[in-house]
């Protein structure tokens, strides 16, 4: 009964130490949280902090109203957003800031490639990481996702 409760105790220590692990993984994976998406430095910070640098004076800023993210290639990008910790379906039909910077440091391609940020007030709420090649690609902003 002893080893029993033993080889219980030893497993539930390995639990708790392996999801301290994942979480603390998982922190070095996020930009840091007092970026204020409001201001250029605070976008640039964010970018940085999940491994890009950007052209800063390629910053492009558009006003746009998210459409429906229920059907068709909005529900396909509302994915991305989701599998990345974001959702735009709460923001349909409102406006929010769209920025756009060129990505200096994008591995092994050779052509263009661009970091989309959506923001609304001082927060991020979604964005992606493309190429604007006809067999370009596109995925979600934390480096080393794949393509």
């Amino acid at each position: 009964m002893k080893k029993r409760r033993t080889g219980v105790l030893f497993r539930a220590a390995l639990l708790a130490a392996a999801t301290v692990m994942a979480l603390f993984a998982l922190m070095l994976q996020l930009p840091p949280a007092d970026c204020d998406a409001s201001t250029a430095e605070g976008r640039l910070r964010f970018l940085a902090g999940l491994g890009w640098e950007i052209d800063a004076a390629s910053e492009e800023r558009r006003s746009v109203l998210i459409p429906d993210c229920g059907e068709g290639v909005m529900a396909e990008y509302n994915a991305l957003q989701r599998r990345q910790g974001y959702d735009l379906s709460p923001w349909t039909g409102r406006e929010v800031t769209q920025y756009c910077y060129t990505v200096t440091n994008y591995p092994g391609y050779g052509q263009t490639v661009y970091a989309v940020l959506y923001v609304s007030g001082r927060r991020v709420i979604g964005g992606d990481i493309h190429s604007a090649a006809l067999n370009g690609f596109m995925h979600g902003l934390r480096r080393g996702e794949a393509a």
